[in-house]
């Protein structure tokens, strides 16, 4: 059994991102890509429980100061921050996109 130390919350601004993924990944491949990748993240975001510390922090500086970090899962960032014993997911984000620009809510 895990030892999970950390909550787990994934906002609801991250959850309809996942949420596009998913359909994304159903319209263009199917539903087998589309299970695969969201399980794929969810995975990954279960790591955080025990190890919140594992992924990097994020490269703005503002967020960088905020403690923000984030999780790389393939091509998608998972954005997060622990607080207490609760690690926060705000967005799950394509690398490939101008994401900075879409992490200015976090500011």
């Amino acid at each position: 059994m895990k030892n999970l130390k950390y909550k787990l919350r994934i906002l609801a601004p991250a959850q309809r991102e996942l949420e596009e993924i998913a359909l994304l990944h159903l319209e263009l491949v199917g539903p087998n890509s589309a299970r695969k990748i969201t399980d794929r993240i969810y995975s990954a975001l279960e790591l955080l429980q025990t190890s919140p510390n594992i992924g990097i922090s994020c490269s703005d500086k503002p967020l960088k100061l905020d403690g923000y970090r984030m999780l790389v899962c393939g091509n998608y960032l998972c954005i997060y921050r622990l607080i207490d014993d609760i690690v926060f997911v705000y967005h799950i984000v394509d690398g490939r996109m101008n994401y900075p620009r879409l992490m200015n809510d976090l500011k």
